[in-house]
């Protein structure tokens, strides 16, 4: 007997991308949704186990609920001509009326009752645009956090240590992974959202909204480099006052 069609819906459908440079964690985000008037049981399985973490892994979603999946590549050496052949599988399973124990409705799941949906995985190194704007906004970090640093006293500068020091860097190497798995989020619901947008205008319509979602997006990504900006400044800064 074949296997019932996937009622959970998937966005993306088909394919996860990860965005460069992957010398820090990436983060894609998976939004599953159920439609049915049925609570639904999930379960992410991937091909690469070692290379991925995936937060939440399985679950139960409500009807007419939806859950985000932050699927995080881990660091590696990324080689442009080598194609990618992991991929990441949705399982699911309509929820018991009686469900008290999710791992015994998976172990009791009868074959023809599963449900399952893959997904491909694909690297791309960010536009050389993107990397400018990315490059403008460390340096402006820098610059801000050796003014705020001068601008303390010589007796707090003098008093730090090489474990104060390592603190600092290690805090901002954390914020910087944040930052990108905030902005692989970013991208995906600018992405999602211009995917509706281009289904419901056409012409010269579609290009103007075109351009807004570009200045929203530019603008946002100011807005999320200024609040890490201060973050970290206040961070520094208490560290350096202790």
């Amino acid at each position: 007997m074949a296997r019932p069609e996937q009622v959970l819906v998937l966005e993306p459908q088909h394919e996860l991308r990860f965005r460069g440079p992957f010398t820090d964690v990436v983060t894609a985000t998976l939004k599953l949704t159920n439609p049915t008037d049925r609570s639904v049981c999930f379960k992410v399985k991937t091909t690469a186990p070692r290379r991925y973490c995936v937060r939440p892994n399985s679950g139960v979603i409500d009807s007419g609920s939806s859950i985000n999946v932050s699927v995080m590549l881990q660091p590696f050496d990324y080689d442009p001509n080598e194609k990618s052949k992991h991929k990441f599988m949705v399982q699911s399973l309509l929820a018991p009326y009686d469900m008290a124990d999710m791992e015994g409705v998976w172990k009791e799941a009868k074959p023809e009752e599963l449900m399952d949906s893959k997904l491909r995985c694909t690297f791309e190194m960010p536009l050389e645009n993107d990397k400018t704007h990315e490059s403008e906004s460390t340096k402006t970090v820098s610059s801000f956090v050796k003014t705020e640093h001068s601008a303390l006293p010589k007796s707090t500068s003098s008093s730090l240590d090489d474990g104060e020091v390592k603190k600092i860097m290690e805090e901002c190497k954390r914020l910087q992974m944040e930052v990108q798995r905030l902005r692989e989020e970013n991208k995906q619901i600018r992405e999602d959202d211009g995917l509706r947008r281009r289904k419901v205008i056409s012409g010269s319509a579609a290009h103007s909204t075109t351009i807004t979602a570009t200045r929203d997006e530019g603008l946002s990504t100011r807005v999320l480099a200024l609040c890490v900006l201060l973050f970290v400044i206040g961070v520094l800064i208490g560290k350096l006052a202790m």
